[in-house]
């Protein structure tokens, strides 16, 4: 099993948010590649964020983007 693009597109976004404050948001532009708006589209459409174009990570939102950065960081820590 692996990830799809999809999917890494989606952490990709997910990763732009700041998680140590409810009060920041991300806005993605149009002239943003189209999977990164695709990518902000479908966590919209799932409810981890509270814009198509990014906004806020909502309550499942900052959860998901928690463990997305908890990924990241195990996944590219040196050893």
């Amino acid at each position: 099993m692996s990830f799809n693009q999809h999917a890494i597109d989606e952490m990709n976004v997910l990763l732009q948010f700041p998680t140590d404050s409810r009060m920041s948001g991300i806005k993605i532009h149009s002239d943003a590649p189209p999977a990164t708006r695709d990518a902000a589209e479908r966590l919209f459409k799932r409810g981890y964020i509270d814009a198509i174009d990014g906004g806020y990570l909502t309550d499942a939102g900052l959860e998901f983007a928690e463990h997305v950065q908890k990924l990241h960081f195990a996944l590219t820590t040196d050893l």
